[in-house]
């Protein structure tokens, strides 16, 4: 497959794509923290009225495993 050849001669960038106002890793640090998603299956999210619900839960199920 051939590349379209119709391209801009100039290797200059359009004035509304200017970036030289950027800083770079702006938000590097807050990426890197991260997130943990968990999907739940549609069976077991259906018994959860919300993230609150299952993190309640879970704490329960922990609390109980430490017991053992």
């Amino acid at each position: 497959m051939k590349k379209n050849s119709k391209s801009n001669s100039s290797d200059e960038m359009r004035p509304e794509y200017d970036f030289s106002g950027g800083v770079r890793g702006k938000y590097a640090q807050r990426f890197r923290e991260g997130t943990n998603v968990i999907v739940l299956d549609p069976d077991v999210a259906a018994a959860f009225k919300d993230s609150a619900a299952v993190n309640d839960a879970l704490r329960k199920l922990l609390k109980a495993r430490a017991k053992r």
